[in-house]
């Protein structure tokens, strides 16, 4: 997981870092501590990427938590020159690594093979950091989040919005979701906003062109044109199928 309230920065590394390479799958970003300890509550985090420097907690602030809850996670610091003589005091938290800003390729190549060892020792069945069969979508945690938000928003549903809710970006949330359930965030997006729509036909009260408003269509002949791809027939005729 990784923290950093610079976007550039924390973009940068999620996006132009060849983790898998490496044996690692970024899981989580975020911009701030309090949004850290939020995303690696989920305990699927092995490794923590964190800035120092961060608002509303601190980095020292996190692995100081993260130390009086036990927490197994290795953390890893990311400090400016300013910061690295105070960055030292946090080794009694167990942090395992300061990379100092702006991080080499080296540097954080060194430093995740490194930890990388460290974590086959202690799980010496874990054949890698990447598995896309060891996880389903029951018990992925952000694969659940993401899924209930676009069930709960089938009618103003974006990328962009559950990205936020799980503190990716966007584009690593499309590649996340597809790699973990097969299947493209948008086919989902569209499957639950025909079933919603088929449920809704189902009891008479609404007309199809209110169906169509309710499950975001405001053009009610695309809407029909989605329903017959989907469905393989109108709405009209699913109406009186069913």
């Amino acid at each position: 997981m990784i923290a950093d309230d610079e976007y550039e920065i924390r973009h940068g590394l999620v996006t132009y870092f060849p983790w898998e390479e490496i044996g690692f799958e970024v899981i989580g970003q975020a911009s701030n501590g309090k949004e850290a300890l939020e995303v690696i509550s989920d305990g699927n985090t092995d490794v923590l990427l964190c800035d120092i420097q961060m608002p509303i907690m601190t980095g020292i602030e996190v692995i100081k938590q993260m130390h009086q809850q036990n927490s197994s996670i290795m953390t890893i610091f990311l400090s400016g020159y300013q910061d690295f003589q105070y960055a030292h005091s946090a080794i009694k938290y167990g942090v395992k690594n300061f990379l100092l800003k702006p991080t080499k390729f080296s540097d954080l190549t060194e430093a995740f093979t490194q930890i990388k060892k460290e974590l086959d020792q202690r799980n010496p069945k874990l054949p890698g950091m990447v598995s896309t069969s060891d996880i389903t979508n029951h018990n992925d945690p952000i694969i659940y989040k993401i899924k209930e938000y676009v069930k709960s928003n089938f009618k103003s549903v974006t990328l962009e919005e559950a990205a936020q809710l799980v503190f990716m970006n966007p584009h690593y949330v499309s590649k996340y979701f597809k790699q973990k359930t097969d299947e493209n965030f948008s086919d989902f997006v569209f499957q639950i906003k025909m079933e919603e729509a088929a449920k809704l036909l189902k009891t008479m009260q609404y007309k199809a062109y209110e169906v169509s408003e309710m499950v975001g269509y405001s053009n009610a002949k695309n809407f029909t044109r989605a329903f017959r791809r989907y469905f393989g027939v109108s709405p009209k005729e699913y109406r009186l199928l069913h």
